[in-house]
């Protein structure tokens, strides 16, 4: 039930109110259907769901207007942002965007709100969490892959070019180190990418059945039944194994292994290699471009720290975004942690300076 008092005529502050609804209403509508539009199947069919309940909620906010709606509003930053986002992209930080959006509505504490729309907002936080979710499990490996190597090559290198510049050595050998760092970090971090795909793709295949076991079913004893043994082994049950094994000795089934485990693809060893040293020699080259344009002594020192202030403020931020927490928390935390690790080498540095001099 609506707990608004439609005897009174609302007042002007309330219309302006209700406008705001109605618009920040039309643009989430037009968000979910841009994300439906970019996905198939039965996310598209949720998002199409979330676009129809924010259409009722639309129609309540018309209906107390009457003929005072008036001609629409443009909707605040945030919203404009996640349509733009929406139909650009319509990747997992939309969701993760429009999650945060759905965990602020205003409804719960607004008497010109039902009931059912509050309750209907709080639903719809947890059903984009589930749907950013699975978005998360989707890119998750690449892009803790992504994170990790550009976060490492920004604050390790910064700490080297740092301490190097503290100890007082020459622009030139600061630059080298830099460049050393660099190409060391990345190849680092590719062969070890490599060996660490290529040995989760060996055992993948040590795990998987062969062809022996296949071509050997016409062959057992169906009265002891040994192949219920293997579908134990690979997690059923002893009745689902023996259920299992019957329909297939029984002919009803054609395949001996139908309860392999599917495996998330991981990729080529070599891909990931290429991926890891590409990431973190992203981040490893910005303490060394003010050296690289010419930058000495302390203003090569600053410009380096703010440029990788800035990156790990931006890479804090996507951190943020994607896990639904506030970006500036993750910005800050990420930032804090880089300059610390950064400032301990520079005292090293000048205490290193201070002790050959």
């Amino acid at each position: 039930m609506n707990r608004t008092d439609m005897t009174q005529a609302p007042k002007a502050r309330d219309v302006r109110r209700w406008r705001r609804y109605l618009a920040a209403e039309r643009a989430e509508a037009a968000v979910y259907r841009d994300l439906a539009s970019r996905r198939t199947g039965e996310e598209r069919e949720i998002l199409l769901e979330l676009a129809t309940a924010e259409k009722r909620h639309e129609d309540h906010w018309l209906t107390l207007l009457g003929d005072q709606a008036g001609r629409p509003l443009s909707t605040d930053p945030r919203t404009r942002m996640l349509g733009f986002l929406a139909r650009r992209f319509g990747s997992v930080f939309v969701l993760a965007l429009a999650q945060r959006a759905e965990s602020r509505s205003p409804y719960l504490d607004d008497a010109d709100a039902t009931d059912t729309m509050a309750a209907d907002e709080a639903v719809h936080e947890e059903v984009v969490r589930a749907l950013a979710t699975r978005g998360r499990q989707r890119l998750s490996g690449t892009f803790r892959a992504a994170v990790f190597g550009a976060n490492d090559g920004l604050v390790s290198n910064l700490a080297l070019v740092l301490g190097m510049s503290a100890a007082g050595l020459p622009n030139a050998v600061v630059l080298l180190s830099g460049v050393a760092g660099l190409l060391a970090g990345a190849l680092s971090m590719a062969a070890g990418e490599y060996v660490s795909v290529r040995s989760q793709l060996e055992l993948e295949r040590a795990a998987a059945h062969g062809p022996v076991a296949t071509e050997s079913v016409p062959h057992l004893d169906v009265d002891e039944n040994e192949l219920a043994l293997v579908y134990r082994a690979r997690g059923m049950s002893a009745h689902e194994a023996e259920l299992h094994a019957a329909e297939v000795l029984a002919g009803r089934r054609t395949e001996a292994a139908t309860v392999t485990p599917e495996h998330n693809p991981i990729g080529s060893a070599i891909g990931a290699a290429a991926s890891s040293f590409g990431f973190f020699a992203s981040g490893a080259v910005i303490p060394v471009l003010p050296y690289l344009l010419g930058a000495q002594g302390l203003s090569a020192v600053v410009i380096a720290a703010v440029l990788v202030g800035l990156a790990l403020l931006a890479t804090g931020s996507v951190v943020g975004l994607l896990s639904g927490a506030s970006p500036l928390k993750r910005a800050l935390r990420q930032l804090a942690i880089g300059y610390g690790a950064a400032a301990a080498t520079y005292l090293l540095g000048l205490l290193f300076g201070v002790s050959v001099a």
